[in-house]
């Protein structure tokens, strides 16, 4: 394995929930991409905890075929028995059985020891909500965490509590038992290649930031589609929905990068300093901008790909009744001094006719250009930004159109850097997992992060407790409901696509 000395670092990745899919689809194969990068020590080991019984060789054959088809990189036998000794699987019921973690505490000993790990612990909870207290306060009490010897921290996935309510609870119990610089929440958004280029795109162009601003931005749009039902994940989107599947969490983070204020430095604590700014400045619904400024919606059966697919109501562990939403188009505002007045239109949905992350900044038009006839149908300058499936971005200007008239046509100034790097950025949990490893938080959600956008998304919950939705109102396929696209457009704009 090649080293990178720079990076190097000597630890112990523990797993709860070693058999469930994120572990087998993203964690494993992301740490065997890191290792084949270099970018691990030789000083490290997994061990994954799991309810099912099995040995670690049984473990470690599973392990070989979603690596193989979920790994970035093609395996090499050399490279994966290095990789494959460092894993072992563990059994027992971690949602209570205290003998379980003696015994567990007793084998990463042995473990530090083989593997010289230094008492380094990376534990990742790839488990359901209702069980992370209960974990965390087992670690606690067995001298597992906040120990003196290395550093310990804990990985939490989301949801991280069910309402504004759930989450602050969650929070003060765990607060109680390990500090809030040992917690690392995780968006996975975050880990995203493109979402850390906006920093870059932002703060490193003198192009873009004097003119990031309501003086010369006319709006702001996020959408997020999917061609995706909920799969096998019914009994939690009934809960979720799309607003705390998306909104709350990946839609705000890309909208805080967006909007942030230049930071101090770009320590973590600077970042998330002026990320919680932004989301203390979005401005919470009322009664009357619910109705005139939230486009709620649910799929109903369709055909994507030629595929005919059920509608919502027809998924595994849904309600046949139920009226969970998973679309919702809005517009918002962030009232501060720099983006006061400047709408922002945010999308998101299931089913959709595309699959497409993007963020897309449209400039205002030129105050004098409408004395000139020949500019009559010129276009914005937009700035967007593609995270998925294609990542990189592109500037929208306009240019004479060759010939013996005067006519404008749009250019596109266009980086794709999944071409240029023939797909080869690190995934979001690749990066997730190294940058925890290494202590750096800015890609993680602090608590007050958390808290404020539990707050927006109540003032959405709220005026809709008592509302009975006419679903399903959008087919599978399409681009979701016909009211999506009246929001946009009573204000004279539209949602971009290719074609505009």
């Amino acid at each position: 394995m090649e080293k990178n000395m720079d990076i190097e670092l000597s630890s112990m990745f523990v797993i709860f929930g070693g058999t469930g899919d994120l572990t087998k689809r993203k964690l494993i194969p992301a740490v065997f991409s890191l290792m084949h990068e270099g970018k691990l020590s030789e000083n490290f080991t997994i061990v994954c905890i799991g309810r099912r019984e099995k040995t670690s060789e049984q473990y470690r054959e599973e392990m070989h075929e979603y690596v193989k088809e979920f790994s970035r990189f093609p395996l090499n036998n050399k490279l994966w028995d290095n990789f494959i000794k460092r894993i072992f699987y563990k059994n027992f019921d971690f949602t209570s059985n205290n003998q379980g973690y003696k015994d567990l505490d007793l084998f990463l000993g042995e473990m530090d020891n083989e593997y010289s790990t230094r008492g380094n612990r990376l534990y990742y909870l790839a488990v359901a909500p209702e069980f992370f207290e209960g974990i965390i306060r087992n670690l606690k009490n067995n001298n597992m965490v906040c120990k003196s010897i290395g550093w310990q921290r804990v990985m939490i996935e989301k949801p991280f509590g069910s309402n504004l309510k759930t989450a602050r609870i969650l929070n003060k119990n765990i607060s109680k038992l390990i500090p809030e610089e040992d917690i690392f929440r995780i968006d996975h958004y975050l880990g995203k290649e493109m979402i850390q280029n906006i920093l870059a795109i932002r703060f490193g162009n003198s192009l873009f930031e004097p003119l990031w601003n309501s003086n010369y931005i006319d709006n702001i749009q996020i959408t997020s589609n999917e061609l995706i039902g909920v799969e096998n994940r019914g009994a939690y989107y009934e809960n979720a929905g799309i607003l705390k599947d998306m909104l709350q969490n990946h839609l705000l983070q890309m909208l805080t990068m967006i909007a942030m204020e230049p930071p101090v430095d770009f320590d973590p604590e600077s970042i998330r300093d002026e990320k919680v700014k932004v989301l203390r400045s979005l401005r919470p619904f009322t009664t009357a901008s619910l109705k005139k400024d939230i486009v709620r919606g649910q799929y109903g059966s369709g055909t994507i790909n030629e595929v005919k697919v059920v509608g919502y109501r027809q998924e595994e562990r849904v309600s046949r009744e139920s009226n969970t939403d998973t679309f919702i188009a809005l517009k918002t505002y962030i009232d501060n001094f720099r983006f006061g007045g400047v709408p922002i239109y945010i999308r998101a949905g299931k089913r959709m006719d595309t699959k497409s992350t993007e963020i897309v900044i449209q400039f205002k038009k030129l105050a004098g250009i409408n004395y000139y006839k020949e500019f009559d149908q010129i276009g914005s300058n937009l700035l967007v930004l593609k995270i998925q499936p294609e990542e990189g971005f592109y500037f929208q200007i306009n240019a004479k159109k060759p010939g013996n008239d005067f006519k404008i046509e749009k250019v596109e100034l266009d980086y794709c850097q999944s071409c240029k790097y023939l797909n080869d950025s690190p995934e979001a949990y690749e990066r997730l997992l190294l940058e925890a490893m290494r202590n750096n938080s800015s890609l993680f959600t602090r608590w007050d992060e958390l808290e404020y956008s539990w707050k927006f998304i109540e003032s959405i919950e709220k005026g809709y407790e008592n509302d009975v939705s006419d679903y399903p109102n959008y087919e599978a396929g399409t681009p979701g409901p016909t009211g999506a696209v009246d929001l946009i457009e009573k204000d004279g704009r539209q949602w971009w696509n290719t074609e505009l």
